[in-house]
């Protein structure tokens, strides 16, 4: 049975009856496959599974979605029953930050003014800051996050290492549609033409990962982007696994983000580079 709680207390007389260690799947609700797999890998592995629906303000921008952006309680609960979540954390404002907007918050470091970052100024800030909140308010030991948001997934484990916070970050690979389109709650914002248009991008990543050569890889998956009139590309990116310098061979992660038409997409995938190739 699934436990639905919205304030503090509430949430940590729930914590108390956990048989064991707990992991925790974040998410701002629109629940979709991808959030479900998130729980699945939970649900294999961990006795206790916390799941988190927060729309969290502090990371959208000034002319980003905030209002807007989908709020679809009960659907999202009823995913959490069907994927077995033992608990599900709905606070409202109030209950994250208690004491306003909070005049102290995680900095990104370098790794956070890039790609998204560059951006999208403050969004990592304000993602890493409630991260660490509801790890902390949850107790878990372990967390996972989608490979979509990689550049985030890199900063959640960054952060955790810098300031040896007592969990295991866990990233779980990203789950696309049958047309290759990744999984997001902003795919509904998509006319048909649109998505249509938006399957360029996974198109692209695919194809540059095939190549083995960093010069290759970008080429080939920038003149895809190119060819497609309703993308506008934000950024296409060669770096390392860990989104440091490209390797000479190796893991490294090919990453895009774009709109179309007034939605803002990315994707990424990783791929290997070898030697002279």
């Amino acid at each position: 049975m699934t436990n639905l709680v919205h304030t503090r207390a509430e949430l940590a007389a729930a914590l108390d009856a956990a048989p064991g260690e707990i992991a925790v799947v974040m998410t701002m609700g629109a629940l979709h496959e991808g959030h479900r797999q998130l729980m699945r890998v939970a649900r294999e592995r961990s006795p206790f599974v916390v799941v988190t629906i927060f729309v969290n303000p502090l990371q959208f921008g000034p002319n980003e979605d905030y209002e807007k952006y989908p709020r679809t309680l009960d659907e999202d609960l009823a995913a959490c029953r069907a994927e077995g979540a033992d608990v599900v954390f709905a606070p409202g404002r109030d209950d994250v930050y208690p004491y306003g907007q909070p005049s102290i918050t995680m900095h990104p470091g370098p790794l956070g003014e890039i790609l998204e970052g560059a951006s999208r100024p403050g969004h990592f800030s304000g993602m890493l800051t409630v991260v660490e909140k509801l790890l902390m308010l949850t107790r878990a030991g372990v967390a996972y996050f989608g490979e979509k948001d990689f550049q985030q997934l890199a900063l959640i484990r960054r952060m955790a290492r810098d300031l040896e916070l007592p969990v295991e970050i866990v990233g779980v690979p990203t789950v696309r549609e049958g047309d290759g389109l990744a999984l997001s709650s902003r795919n509904g914002y998509l006319s048909p033409d649109q998505r249509r248009s938006a399957l360029t991008l996974s198109r692209a990543l695919r194809e540059g990962a095939v190549r083995r050569d960093p010069a290759s890889v970008l080429a080939v998956a920038r003149k895809i982007l190119a060819d497609e009139p309703g993308v506008r590309v934000d950024y296409l990116e060669l770096t390392g696994p860990d989104l440091g310098p490209v390797p000479e061979e190796g893991p490294a992660r090919l990453l895009v983000a774009a709109r179309v038409g007034t939605t803002r997409l990315i994707d990424n995938v990783p791929l290997t580079l070898e030697k002279n190739a």
